[in-house]
Order: C-alpha cells, then structure tokens, then sequence
C-alpha cells in the first residue's frame, strides 16, 4: 500500500496533541511545519539574548514524533531552578539551541534533534527569517509580539483583532522555507490546526509563499477547529468564524471540517467562563456548501483543562484517509 503524504500546519500545544495522534498511525508520512513568531517564556529569552530562532513550538512537535515520547518529554521538559541565566529555561530549547550553533544553522539542528529522538516524520519550521508578530485591533492599536497578543494584559476586554502581520527582523526579507514549499507540493492531505487562531496558525499563513502554495496544491485540506475560544483572539467565536477567517486568507475552501462534539461538564465550562473563554459550537450538517463537516467526540479532560485527545484525533484522521 503506498504511504499518503500528510503536512500539518500549527503550533502549540494543538499540533503536539495531534502529532501525538498521528504518529502511531501506519502508511502515513508525516511533515509538520511550525509557526516561528513564539515570543513568551525561555523561547522568548533565547531569541532576545541569543538571537536564534525561537525553538519551544518546534521543540514540542520533536517530542510528539518521537519514539521514546514521554521520556523524553520529561527530560527535556525540565526546566532549570537555579537563579541565575539559566532559571526557567527548559533543557530542550537550550539543547536545540546548543545543536544549531552547532550544526551551522536552525533547520539542521531541528534535523539532528529529530536523528536523536527517533522521531517518526519530519518537522520543518515554516521559516528561517526572524520575525516579530503583529496584531491590528479594529480599535487602531497594534500588539506587538506573540506573547502580548496571547496574554492579554488587564481583566477588561480589548478590542478585537483585526488583522495580523509580520515584521521581518532588521534587514531580513521573510521567506518561505524551501522545503515547505515541496512538503505542500506532494501532500495527499493538509491538516491545519488546532491551535489559536491567531498566535498559532495564521503567523503559518502570513509567510509569503504557503498560501500560494495551498491554493495550488492537490492536497484535500482539513481544519480541526478548537474546543475552545481563547480570550483577546475568538472571543464569542463560533466553529464557522474560525473556518471564515482562514479561508479569507487562503482564498480556498476547506475539503473538511473537524469539531469536537462532546461539550465539558458545567463545573468546567464555569471555571473557563473566568477567563473569558467559551465553547465552540458548530451549526452545520455533515455537508455544508462543499466542505464535509465531521463532528466528533475528541475531548480529553486533565487536571481541569480541556484538551484534544489525540488518540480520539487519530482515529477520526485515520477515518479520513483511508
């Protein structure tokens, strides 16, 4: 049986639940490409004090394609305590660092991790050029950065965004990273998200060259929807909202749509109805002018937080392919 092509777009937390998923899945080849704007937390103080490129996203999506996954998650999950420089950098993210410097450059130090860890797939930042993240409100202000767009400051709400934009670092010209390009190119699907919308896909799409590349494709496209909205991004945000933006951008229809089904519990809801965030409903059929609209049970509860389960995913995208 010849193996389908698969190339996931995201980043975050999203794209590890996924690639968790699917790389227990057989016949498949898996790329992954990784948004590079991530600007909070040890990333963040890496790429201000190093000047590298941010590893966490990239980091997580190694660790769900590894072999060994949750051994290594713990090792290199670890974050330090002591209090100088190194306090709360997390181990992997120097260690890839360490292995870029080392290997001359982003992409084959990602490659060597991904050698190490036995990972099964392939994962890709979607760019080498250094950007920052921008965020336009509808109100005429501009966030600057992933981290001030993923945590919005203060308890009031602020105005929605309106757009997004990169901006390239000093004289840097933004570009798509080649292999990107053919990764897209030779896929049977395309599976873009879960993830936030603003922080963790669309930074994917803002690079130029993956839209042209998605409109060209052969590849059916498919959209996992969040379970979730997120406050300062989706707030009050319906599944069709998300589909509408993207599509927007891409100027292409998805192929299919994923929406988890099962609602969380009242006591869970309340708990994230504090922080100003929502369930994502879905009002569509199982067809819905051209898009096929799968609804299923892919909820995963832990410790209180409402996840993706990714061997529910990976049963749903093993449906889908085969």
């Amino acid at each position: 049986m010849k193996k389908k092509n698969i190339t996931t777009i995201g980043g975050g937390s999203g794209q590890y639940m996924l690639l968790s998923g699917l790389r227990d899945i057989e016949n498949i080849n898996i790329t992954s490409v990784v948004s590079m704007v991530d600007s909070g937390g040890s990333t963040g103080r890496l790429r201000d004090e190093l000047g590298v490129l941010p590893p966490g996203d990239i980091l997580k999506c190694v660790l769900a394609l590894s072999k060994n996954k949750e051994q290594a998650r713990k090792l290199l999950q670890y974050r330090f305590k002591s209090k100088g420089r190194l306090k709360d950098h997390s181990a992997g993210n120097l260690f890839l660092t360490i292995l870029s410097q080392y290997a001359g450059n982003f992409h084959d130090g990602v490659k060597a991790l991904g050698e190490v860890l036995e990972i099964k797939g392939t994962v890709l930042p979607v760019t080498t050029s250094k950007a920052t993240l921008v965020a336009e409100l509808v109100d005429g202000g501009r966030l600057f950065g992933e981290s001030a767009i993923d945590v919005p400051k203060g308890k009031s709400r602020r105005s929605k965004i309106k757009k997004a934009f990169l901006v390239p670092h000093h004289s840097e010209v933004i570009k798509i990273h080649p292999p990107v390009k053919k990764a897209i190119q030779k896929s049977d699907y395309i599976i873009i998200g879960p993830g936030d919308l603003y922080t963790s896909i669309v930074p994917n799409l803002l690079v130029p060259g993956v839209i042209e590349k998605l409109q060209r494709t052969k590849a059916k496209l498919i959209y996992i929807a969040n379970i979730m909205t997120k406050f300062g991004e989706t707030d009050n945000f319906i599944g069709e909202d998300f589909i509408y933006v993207l599509e927007k951008m891409i100027k292409r229809k998805f192929d299919m749509v994923v929406f988890n089904s099962k609602k969380p519990s009242d006591n869970i809801l309340q708990e994230y109805k504090k922080q100003k965030a929502t369930f994502v409903e879905i009002h569509k059929d199982k067809k819905w002018n051209n898009r096929t609209v799968v609804k299923s049970d892919l909820l995963r509860l832990e410790g209180g937080l409402i996840r993706h389960d990714f061997n529910k995913l990976a049963n749903v995208i093993k449906a889908i392919i085969t």
